[in-house]
């Protein structure tokens, strides 16, 4: 179980998270739904002791994630894929996959991965730079599971992505999930998240504003489309 409580962070003199509370259970998938600035990705940044000055305590296996450092929440076997994917444009597709460190026993082998990503095994010789957007990230998704870590927190995954990558991408998770992952979800897309995640945080202003269980946020899908419109 990931617990945060209370918490709080600052971009230099802005205060930009006030005083969050979420709890993300072992083995579901928990979505952060807001529009652009809301926090989305300075929460995820701050689970990954990312930030500056945060305040709270983010409880993860009894230990509070803010006193320690990046790496040592890493090897908690926690770790994120971000918005741009993060991954190196100059190496393979292959180099890309072996570069992070096996932080926690149990990491996906390479079978495995292949049957959930065939086209990173097709693209394996492939830069970073030949792999369209899909690609890049399925690559920034299978380079985490390789390394062991069970907790993942996927930032705009389907963001720019043709309609049937964001499939091939909700299947994936779907099939992740089974296989007792952990994950945080942040989305602007409500429809994507609706029925993959077990439950819905929506984000306004550094804020959670409201909770939401599947079947709630089934009956309430109007209203979220209308919180996450520009």
């Amino acid at each position: 179980m990931l617990e945060i409580r209370e918490l709080h962070a600052w971009y230099g003199e802005s205060h930009v998270l006030h005083g969050l509370n979420m709890d993300v259970p072992e083995g579901k998938v928990v979505s952060l739904l807001g529009r652009n600035g809301a926090g989305k990705t300075t929460t995820m940044r701050a689970i990954m002791g990312m930030m500056g000055k945060t305040t709270g305590a983010i409880s993860f296996g009894g230990v509070n994630l803010l006193k320690l450092r990046s790496d040592q929440i890493a090897r908690k076997g926690i770790a994120i894929c971000p918005e741009d994917r993060g991954i190196f444009p100059s190496l393979t597709v292959t180099e890309n996959l072996f570069l992070p460190p096996v932080i926690a026993k149990g990491g996906m082998d390479l079978d495995r991965i292949y049957a959930l990503f065939p086209n990173i095994k097709e693209r394996g010789s492939s830069r970073g730079t030949q792999l369209s957007g899909g690609e890049q990230q399925m690559l920034a998704i299978a380079r985490i599971l390789r390394t062991g870590a069970r907790t993942l927190l996927l930032d705009e995954p389907t963001e720019g992505l043709a309609p049937v990558i964001v499939k091939q991408i909700a299947r994936t998770i779907r099939e992740i999930k089974e296989l007792g992952y952990t994950i945080i979800l942040v989305e602007q897309n409500a429809h994507f998240v609706e029925g993959l995640a077990d439950v819905h945080y929506l984000m306004e202003n550094g804020q959670i504003i409201d909770r939401l269980e599947g079947a709630e946020f089934a009956a309430n899908i109007g209203r979220v489309d209308k919180l996450l419109a520009v």
